[in-house]
């Protein structure tokens, strides 16, 4: 049966969670977390609810899956020192370098590869599971019939989203709210852009995620987890959604009527979607926005089931008590967990006095041991095993801070109930994920054209580049023996046969070099003999991260665009210097849902502000949305030294304009379109 993972923002949602049926809960510190804007938990608090969810037999999963740049590792490692010694069962990362630094420093801690790591195949699940995550979080667009191949091969075990909302850019892939309105999703900052009208409607606005009618098939396929998304959302709707789905995987079953409309009500932007799971993608039902409507059911709905699910339900627990003559008094608290096994917590207080007047009662000791007043133990008096001394006192404080004490051990020992280590023969040695950031010998500038008409009319313009590279399901088209291919930035488990006959194709007309956005990308190019060089997708912000691409043999590393100058220049590689970036890589085609085929790569959204962002085809049918700013450092390369080498991307730029952007290089002269210009690392300026 595979686990069912609830979300919580604050404690009121994870005793909800707890209360719904969930077998383990993800929440987030107070930073670090993808849900910077979500309440979150201090670590004090953070404390207390592993010790509420372990008394549950409930596991509790803590998110540090943001990038990082160098200053901020250190913190982010303390941070993971200290849940480790507070009991949380497992982190939830994306930065690589993390990883390198938890594997190192913290060995024994389990690590979950986040959906922001963009696995979407067996060859990138395994990967992360070399490095030392034991799961992986695959994306939300992953078919069924890919999960379940996925799951039967994969060394990793797999995690799958259940139900929940729905990005439309495939996670870890966008740069909208960063580049466009300065608040980073990579680092937790979403300004959720593609909830935004565009063109007059609502484009990129998915419902949510409901997979309720696939669970008897979710079951067999051999998932080790089902995620529930939603940590910035409600009591109510943890509770809602987690009991109902505790339902259907406890009967192995499909919701109901009734259970329908309760997911419904509890949070629905029109209905729901399983068209990734299904690929069915191209059905207009993908599409929602949350009415007025959806917003009153849930608020009727909140108002009857939010105070009765955060009052948080206790343990029972047994004891074992002696106090007696000129020996120090004794408690010892008993749990007893789902499974059956017991944990016990001894301490000793103060040695009894000969009573003087009224001795202790049975009675009296027993009433005071039962008081747990704000802790999560339910203690009853006939639960508790009494040896008591006769003629003796020992004074109400004491008798006190022998069941405080008591439980505060009970407490500490149930937090670090269960902790399996996270050591495995098959993870890279760490030694072999240690290295240095360089580039492939004199190549100083690399470039990816999308349009191969404009390509073929720039002529000597070509020159100034050593490596050019081709999409690949477009190389065939330019006509000529470009040495660089970049793979699609995404390739599911069902197309990869497809692509590596693809590369090979392309290595056979001259390739040399091949452009990747993730781990799943590195087997493909040592099958067909690549040279890999990382694209700006795999979001290196640090040198940690630097050094463990180099490890797995990348010679060349674009660093994330993110990134300003002077961080780049620290962390070291190279850098996306031109072009319109793109913004969201998403698994439907909005060219053809908006557009219609005949206007393919002719289109572009526009923003409420009169921005255009124009949209170019990937591989298959997905969509590239890009930059409404063109990224230029043409004039200040004075910036860009000691970087490895410059990036750039030609996407909708004609021939002319392309010889234009060269020629502006080569002279280190200002933008020489009118287009809206940004620089490295910040956000969208106006035009110069």
């Amino acid at each position: 049966m595979p686990e069912l993972l609830a979300p919580a923002g604050d404690m009121d949602c994870l005793i909800a969670a707890v209360r719904g049926g969930a077998d383990a809960v993800y929440l987030g510190a107070r930073s670090f977390g993808a849900r910077a804007y979500a309440k979150n938990f201090e670590i004090d608090e953070l404390a207390r609810a592993v010790v509420y969810a372990h008394a549950h037999s409930v596991r509790i999963y803590v998110t540090l899956n943001t990038l990082l740049t160098d200053f901020e590792i250190t913190e982010a490692l303390s941070l993971a020192k200290r849940l480790y010694e507070i009991g949380v069962d497992a982190l939830i990362v994306a930065d690589l370098g993390l990883v390198k630094r938890l594997r190192l420093e913290l060995p024994e801690m389990e690590l979950h590869a986040s959906t922001q790591m963009s696995v979407h195949n067996t060859a990138g699940a395994d990967e992360a599971y070399r490095l030392g995550c034991v799961r992986v979080v695959l994306a939300r667009e992953v078919s069924g019939t890919d999960i379940e191949k996925i799951t039967k091969n994969a060394l990793a075990e797999t995690e799958v989203f259940l139900h929940g909302a729905l990005c439309v850019c495939h996670s870890g892939q966008c740069l909208f709210s960063s580049l466009v309105g300065g608040r980073s999703g990579n680092r937790g900052e979403c300004a959720q852009p593609c909830r935004l009208p565009y063109s007059g409607g609502y484009p990129l606005s998915l419902t949510d995620l409901s997979l309720a009618e696939h669970i008897p098939k979710l079951i067999k396929s051999g998932v080790a987890s089902l995620k529930i998304e939603g940590r910035m959302k409600s009591p109510d709707y943890v509770y809602t959604v987690t009991s109902i789905y505790r339902a259907l995987l406890d009967g192995c079953r499909v919701p109901n009527v009734g259970e329908k409309n309760r997911l419904l009500r509890a949070f629905s932007r029109g209905g729901f979607t399983d068209g990734y799971y299904t690929e069915k993608i191209a059905e207009r039902s993908m599409l929602g926005v949350r009415s007025e409507t959806d917003k009153a059911a849930s608020r009727e709905d909140r108002e009857k089931i939010e105070k009765e699910v955060i009052v948080p339900t206790r343990v029972k627990i047994s004891a074992i008590c002696e106090i007696k003559p000129n020996a120090p008094s004794a408690l010892t608290l008993v749990y007893k967990s789902k499974g059956g096994e017991q944990i016990l917590a001894t301490v000793f207080g103060d040695i009894p006095e000969e009573a003087r007047s009224q001795p202790l009662t049975e009675d009296g000791v027993k009433a005071r041991l039962c008081k747990m007043g704000g802790t999560f133990f339910e203690l009853c008096a006939e639960d508790i095993e009494l040896t008591l001394g006769d003629g003796i006192n020992l004074s109400p404080a004491a008798i006190n801070a022998l069941r405080r004490n008591a439980v505060g051990a009970l407490e500490e020992k149930i937090a670090l109930f269960r902790r399996t280590g996270a050591k495995n023969e098959d993870f890279y040695k760490l030694a072999e994920l240690d290295g240095v950031q360089r580039t492939i010998d004199g190549v100083k500038r690399t470039a990816i054209f999308y349009d191969e008409a404009a390509f073929s009319k720039i002529g000597s313009a070509a020159d100034y580049f050593d490596i050019i590279f081709a999409p690949l399901a477009k190389y065939a088209d330019f006509g000529v023996s470009l040495n660089g291919v970049a793979l699609p930035p995404v390739i599911m488990e069902s197309e990869s046969s497809d692509v590596i006959s693809l590369l090979e194709n392309a290595k056979a007309r001259g390739a040399k070099y091949a452009l990747v956005g993730n781990l799943g990308h590195l087997s493909m190019c040592k099958v067909v003999g690549l040279i890999p060089v990382a694209d700006f997708r795999f979001n290196v912000t640090n040198r940690d991260t630097g050094s463990v691409v180099s490890a797995l043999g990348i010679n060349n590393c674009l660093l994330s665009p993110e990134l300003t100058a002077k961080q780049a220049r620290s962390v070291g590689g190279s850098s996306v210097v031109y072009g319109r970036i793109p913004l969201m890589l998403t698994e439907r085609c909005f060219m053809r849902d908006s557009f219609g085929c005949d206007l393919c790569s002719a289109c572009s959204l526009t923003d409420r502000k009169g921005a255009r962002f124009p949209l170019i085809r990937e591989y298959r049918h997905r969509n590239l949305i890009l930059n409404s700013a063109v990224t230029y450092m043409g004039d200040r390369q004075n910036e860009l030294r000691g970087l490895l080498s410059q990036h750039f991307i030609f996407t909708t730029e004609t021939a002319e304009e392309i010889r234009s952007i060269v020629g502006a290089f080569k002279k280190s002269t200002p933008f020489p379109l009118s287009y809206q210009m940004r620089r490295m690392g910040r956000r969208d300026a106006a035009k110069p």
